[in-house]
């Protein structure tokens, strides 16, 4: 798993499938190639001072790293947006979160848009 650092590319993911979970947002967005699965990370200035942005960014990169790479595609830039209940909630929901949205984000691409 590699990290986007261009603004260009954080920008592009914008553009794509986003999913709002109660700590983050996710967006995603297809490559035009098959490299390996890029993840970003972001929180903004309104979730709080540095220290708090901080702790939610280091949060959100645990939980990727401590996910299941099989749902991830390879070929896609994935970028999570950081909230402020990031801080708050436990981390455990935070992961059942992340696991739902990507089940989400997939079901999105198969055209099965379920229930709200």
């Amino acid at each position: 798993m590699e990290r986007l650092r261009q603004r260009a590319d954080f920008l592009a993911a914008a553009t794509g499938i986003k999913v709002p979970a109660t700590a983050f947002v996710l967006q995603a967005r297809k490559r035009t190639d098959d490299g390996p699965v890029r993840f970003g990370f972001t929180v903004s200035k309104k979730v709080g001072n540095a220290v708090e942005r901080n702790r939610v960014r280091r949060r959100l990169k645990e939980i990727v790293r401590l996910s299941d790479t099989n749902r991830m595609q390879s070929g896609h830039d994935y970028v999570l947006v950081g909230r402020r209940a990031a801080l708050k909630l436990p981390f455990d929901r935070i992961a059942q979160d992340f696991e739902g949205a990507l089940r989400r984000m997939q079901a999105g691409r198969n055209g099965n848009t379920g229930s709200r």
